[in-house]
């Protein structure tokens, strides 16, 4: 794998066939993709990798529930199908999620109702496990759960009507980052190229033809042009932005975006489910609807993912936030929804927040109609420019998918027909083996000292079978299999990442290549600890680790600090995380 100062070199001496712009879970698949097609690709992305939306979700692999009340029975399968893809190929990243819908009366919130429903979506998903060669990734089928059993799980749930409850299993993203540096490293290991934090500013065009890019090198501070024979656009929510900037006069934004967020609360449930419960707006889409839309608790490592929330909205996307009062908000919906929990802003520690494309609604809808399908656009087709394709995707799970129909239409226009390479079952790095529980014995034996039963997992989820890269650097520096202060996240972990995972400033380490602080803050010491790592490894100064140092605190901003027991709650810029 190639340095990155090696592939900057690199960058001169090569034509491409393609030119990825973006690096978020759409880029990276794309980029994947395109590599095992045997295409020549490079990916460039303007900050650091999944940084943008890709990095806030909420962590579910949706498998299409939801498209059954719309009667939209092919995005049913389709959603299945990419759900079993990222079971297949990531098992360490991606793992069933039990999902627990507590069911009331003989209505539309009823146990015959609903369980009704998730049989018939049992039936249209039936090869659901087809290929998943790892049994702990297996999904079940559809459970019907007592009353009983359903106050033995959440004892203070509201048991007025309560008839028990239907359980079914979506999937669950360990580490959304750590999963698209996967596909990107995988990549990179088949030869393709990917740089961060160089910034597209323009493309090159010649008689109605994208042929190439301009670029800037923010860490060098030069300016590139690099050309190729296509261009794949997928910047995200910045895409179309790139494209008015591009093509002045030609172009003009035709999406509507909505800014998703959620929280991260210190709180831990005994119950291994998530808890779907009734939210306060509707879903004017469905065909054949419950009262509202749900709202989820979520177990989530030592927290509880709390969420979605939608608002459509025109700002920029390096100034997306979620203010204190709005976070009041969207608890008091929480509350409504499960008064015994009692959340105030001090349990949060952290929210996630970004753009994505959604339906046609005014700004400031209250039910909102989400956005059906991913943005792929031949822009021959719609601007008679040739050698430009966009694609601004609506779900983390359908990236594959989509990288798959938009690598089509790039072959096509390179005169050959698609090939399709199998990206459905060809495994990413970290994924060579064939039950978790004996990797984590594996890892646990392997490693030179005793670790906690949080950390094992932890190594487990984020490397994989990859782990093994990180045993030369224990037997150089003993030191370095312990954890950094307070955390689950060793020291040989921030060395290889700083060394070997294009590292450049304390936020992409803490934030993306680590769990350190994806939770919330971990603490000054653990902080610290890791910085002073990362400044022996990267040679900052003592300036440039004060300065690092102050960059991450932004995150976890004054005006909606709490501080009580240790805790603090924290934001991810979408420019920064």
């Amino acid at each position: 794998m190639l340095s990155r100062q090696q592939q900057l070199a690199a960058l001169n001496a090569n034509d491409y066939d393609l030119v990825i712009v973006g690096g978020g879970v759409f880029g990276a698949c794309a980029l994947w993709e395109a590599t095992l097609r045997g295409l020549k690709a490079v990916l460039f992305e303007a900050f650091d990798f999944c940084s943008g939306a890709s990095a806030n979700s909420y962590k579910i692999v949706h498998g299409g529930t939801r498209y059954v009340q719309h009667f939209d029975f092919p995005r049913v399968r389709s959603s299945s199908r990419e759900r079993r893809a990222m079971l297949t190929i990531a098992p360490h990243l991606v793992e069933p999620l039990p999902i627990l819908i507590p069911t009331y009366g003989w209505g539309k919130l009823g146990k015959p109702y609903l369980g009704a429903g998730l049989t018939l979506y049992d039936m249209l998903t039936y090869d659901r496990n087809k290929g998943i060669g790892v049994p702990e990734r297996c999904l079940k089928s559809t459970q019907l759960l007592s009353r009983e059993q359903v106050l033995n799980e959440f004892p203070d749930i509201d048991a007025k009507g309560l008839t028990g409850a239907c359980v079914f299993e979506d999937g669950r993203f360990y580490n959304p980052t750590r999963l698209v540096f996967a596909f990107i490293s995988s990549a990179l290991a088949r030869g393709a190229q990917a740089l961060n934090y160089c910034p597209v500013e323009d493309l090159l065009i010649e008689n109605d033809r994208v042929v190439g890019v301009r670029l800037a090198d923010k860490l060098g501070g030069q300016e590139l042009t690099v050309k190729s024979k296509m261009v794949l656009n997928t910047a995200g929510p910045w895409a179309e932005r790139i494209l008015e900037r591009a093509l002045p006069g030609t172009y003009e934004t035709q999406s509507t975006y909505s800014r998703d967020a959620c929280f991260v609360i210190k709180r831990r449930f005994p119950s291994h489910y998530t808890l779907a419960f009734q939210g306060q707006t509707k879903d004017p889409d469905a065909l054949l609807s419950r009262p509202a839309r749900h709202l989820f608790l979520s177990p989530w490592r030592d927290y509880t993912l709390v969420g979605v929330w939608h608002k459509v909205t025109a700002e920029h996307p390096e100034a997306i936030a979620v203010e204190e009062a709005e976070l009041q908000t969207f608890i008091d919906e929480v509350n409504a929804g499960f008064p015994e929990l009692a959340l105030s802003l001090d349990d949060v520690l952290f929210y996630n927040a970004g753009l994505v494309p959604f339906g046609e609604n005014e700004e400031g809808s209250e039910n909102l109609s989400y956005g059906k399908r991913s943005l792929l656009t031949d822009h021959q087709t719609t601007e008679g420019l040739e050698g430009l394709v966009t694609l601004i995707g609506v779900r983390y799970t359908m990236a594959r998918g989509e990288a798959e129909k938009a690598l089509d239409i790039v072959q096509r226009k390179l005169g050959s027909a698609p090939r399709r390479a199998g990206s459905e079952s060809v495994k990413l790095i970290g994924a060579d083996f064939s039950s978790f529980a004996g990797l984590k014995s594996e890892l646990a034996q392997a490693w030179p000292i005793e670790l906690s039963e949080p950390c094992i997992d932890a190594l487990a989820h984020n490397y994989g079978s990859g782990y093994r890269v990180l045993l030369p650097l224990l037997e150089s520096d003993p030191g370095l299999a312990a954890p950094v202060d307070g955390t689950c996240v060793t020291k040989a972990e921030v060395v290889h990442s700083c060394r070997a995972e294009m590292v450049n400033s304390l936020a992409d380490l803490v934030f993306r290549r680590t769990d350190i602080a994806t939770g919330g803050h971990p603490g000054d010491a653990a902080l610290a600890c890791a910085a002073r790592i990362a400044q022996k490894e990267l040679g900052w100064t003592e300036q440039r680790l004060d300065s690092e140092m102050a960059a991450v605190a932004e995150n976890f901003p004054i005006a909606i600090k709490r501080m009580d027991s240790g805790k603090q709650m924290g934001k991810r810029k979408e420019s920064e995380a």
